[in-house]
């Protein structure tokens, strides 16, 4: 009773469901084969089929035809044509249609500009961006699309660009995709070719906390679009959760219901460059007064990339084993999980020594001892000099200029971010981010001030409006996610009451009285 009307990762058809036990997930994450569950692909539908002249489909992610079969059902005479690039799963697929569909073992990215259609769907392929030759497929979306996108931009939101391009005056598009680029970095410039398109008209954003596609760690959202002149708004949804299928087909009808957050807003006054979450989810700033950007008052910057941790991360007993001192051996936490308390001081790092975990890097630079110089031959033999970060390095070998940080911040969280005080003054890889307060003459805040202010529940809540959001209510922040955040204005604070903060630091670091400060900081900051 409990999961009726839900949409689930489960609710795929007979015919998606019998490929994925006998089809390998390595071959399906290969092809980033995430199948789309036969509900949410049936509300889909409910976008193109509105189109009354509907005729000419295009599905340029084939894979088993799951939107094809539901459009067939609801309407006849339709030309459906199918792009797949995985030969296994397109004769599958062939065997299932026949010639009822044009099916063809082709890139979508690079054939097919010069057709259009009346109906677009997909679910398009969900790559990191070092999974696929991302600067040839930019190349030619900037070629044939004349704009300008950023080199991290993933494959899911090319296809749609793409689309949006193929569709024929009045023709409709429907994708479901991440919802990652409406709040990143690289999203920018897709979202302002977006709105210079002129063609999207609806996002449906899910609720984080759960994930539509089994095996894919991402939050969705849908993108409905039409080619047309004459709407001049863009309606966003947050849905708070996959109630079911019937909720959405209202939502993707306009009929929504009043406690869902749903608002219309005109092109002109949409930001391209901004978090469009600001669209579709209620601000926590606006709760507090006197706000400043975090970078006011520190900069973060990602930790230290090696480009092959087996190769340069080390413990003692390896130190040991290529006869290596530890005074070509940089001090560094390996591992998220090796911090456990909001401080982390030199007992700490000892105690991880001693276990014999990885707490070293090779700091091989400058350096004519012999072993280090054997090992160092082994990493070319093994091919570490020519992997993607070591060899733009000179020499291969060289580590990134990361000086230890006072503050760590992680950058994956499912319950908020935690803030380290960096005692030990140690170096950390990127499973920690690294924070270095600035102190100026006009906004000088102590390090133990500002380590205060974070680790209360009102610094997390003002952040989260800034991060990026994965299934299963997985969080992450880049480095520019918490410095473009924003924060209080801690310089304001009487010194009687900065003082009293640096007082609660000195004498209880490792259990800071949290709440006593959030009542400090809500006397004075609360709007």
């Amino acid at each position: 009773m409990g999961n009726k009307g839900r949409i689930l990762v489960q609710d795929l058809s007979p015919i998606e469901a019998d490929y994925i036990r006998r089809t390998p997930l390595e071959h399906r994450k290969f092809y980033a084969q995430f199948f789309t569950p036969i509900s949410l692909a049936d509300v889909m539908v409910d976008w193109l089929v509105k189109k009354d002249d509907l005729v000419s489909i295009l599905e340029p992610a084939f894979g088993l035809g799951v939107f094809s079969r539901c459009l067939m059902r609801r309407k006849e005479k339709l030309d459906v044509k199918g792009f797949e690039i995985d030969d296994n799963i397109l004769q599958e697929s062939k065997k299932l249609y026949g010639t009822k569909i044009n099916l063809l073992h082709q890139d979508y990215m690079y054939n097919d500009w010069d057709n259009k259609y009346d109906g677009i769907i997909c679910n398009p392929p969900y790559f990191k961006f070092h999974d696929y030759d991302n600067k040839k497929v930019i190349e030619e979306i900037e070629t044939r699309l004349s704009c300008k996108l950023n080199g991290f931009t993933n494959l899911y939101t090319l296809f749609l660009l793409k689309s949006i391009h193929q569709l024929k005056p009045g023709g409709r598009c429907a994708y479901i995709v991440p919802s990652e680029f409406l709040n990143s970095d690289y999203g920018a410039l897709v979202k302002h070719h977006l709105l210079k398109t002129r063609a999207l008209r609806h996002i449906i954003v899910f609720n984080f906390e759960e994930s539509l596609f089994e095996d894919a760690l991402t939050t969705s959202c849908l993108v409905l679009c039409e080619n047309g002149t004459d709407c001049d708004t863009v309606r966003f949804t947050a849905l708070p959760a996959l109630k079911g299928s019937e909720l959405i087909k209202r939502c993707v009808n306009g009929d929504i219901p009043d406690d869902v957050f749903s608002r219309i807003y005109a092109f002109s006054d949409i930001d391209p460059d901004i978090k469009w979450r600001k669209y579709y989810q209620e601000s926590n700033v606006y709760r507090y007064s006197n706000l400043v950007p975090f970078s006011l008052y520190a900069k973060v910057m990602r930790g230290i990339a090696t480009g092959a941790n087996d190769f340069f991360v080390f413990n003692k007993g390896k130190a040991v084993e290529q006869g290596i001192n530890e005074e070509h051996l940089l001090p560094c936490v390996c591992k998220c999980a090796d911090v456990k308390g909001p401080l982390f001081t030199e007992k700490d790092f000892l105690k991880l020594r001693n276990e014999d975990k990885n707490v070293y890097l090779l700091d091989a630079v400058g350096t004519e001892d012999e072993n280090i110089l054997k090992y160092l031959k082994m990493g070319i033999s093994k091919g570490i000099d020519k992997k993607y970060l070591t060899s733009s390095r000179n020499p291969w070998y060289a580590l990134e200029n990361r000086p230890p940080s006072p503050i760590w911040v992680t950058v994956f969280n499912r319950k908020g971010l935690r803030f380290i005080r960096n005692l030990a003054g140690v170096h950390n890889l990127t499973t920690f981010h690294c924070v270095y307060p600035k102190h100026t003459l006009y906004n000088d805040v102590s390090d133990d001030l500002l380590f205060a202010y974070l680790q209360t529940d009102i610094a997390k809540e003002i952040f989260a409006d800034n991060c990026r959001e994965y299934g299963n209510g997985l969080q992450k922040f880049e480095p520019n996610d918490l410095n473009k955040g924003m924060m209080l204005d801690i310089a304001l604070l009487p010194d009687n009451e900065k003082q009293r903060i640096e007082a609660m630091v000195n004498d209880s670091p490792s259990s800071l009285p949290v709440k006593e400060i959030e009542e400090i900081l809500l006397n004075y900051f609360l709007s």
